[in-house]
């Protein structure tokens, strides 16, 4: 995240960072930075989530046939309370 985000981070969370940095011993420029990026994840789409996996999942040379029943196994695994077929994750990625 930018130091934009993270000085509203320090703000809005100051004291949850003072009591992590305390609980932990690290650095608050670490605790800020994990923070952030634990935000950053939670405020994910599912949209957004299955465009980006998919693209790196693509990189890293599967084939959209691998990637459909990994896609959706995933998204079963994370946060989101969704279940979404083949054709759904498709439309995601490709409209």
């Amino acid at each position: 995240m930018n130091g934009v985000i993270d000085g509203i981070v320090e703000l809005e969370h100051a004291e949850l960072l003072r009591h992590l940095g305390r609980s932990t011993g690290l650095p608050s420029t670490l605790v800020s930075k994990m923070v952030s990026e634990m935000l950053a994840y939670f405020q994910e789409s599912v949209d957004e989530f299955v465009q980006r996996r998919h693209q790196e999942l693509r990189g890293r040379g599967l084939r959209n046939a691998q990637i459909w029943p990994l896609l959706a196994s995933e998204i079963e695994q994370r946060r989101f309370a969704t279940k979404l077929s083949e054709r759904q994750l498709r439309r995601l990625v490709y409209g």
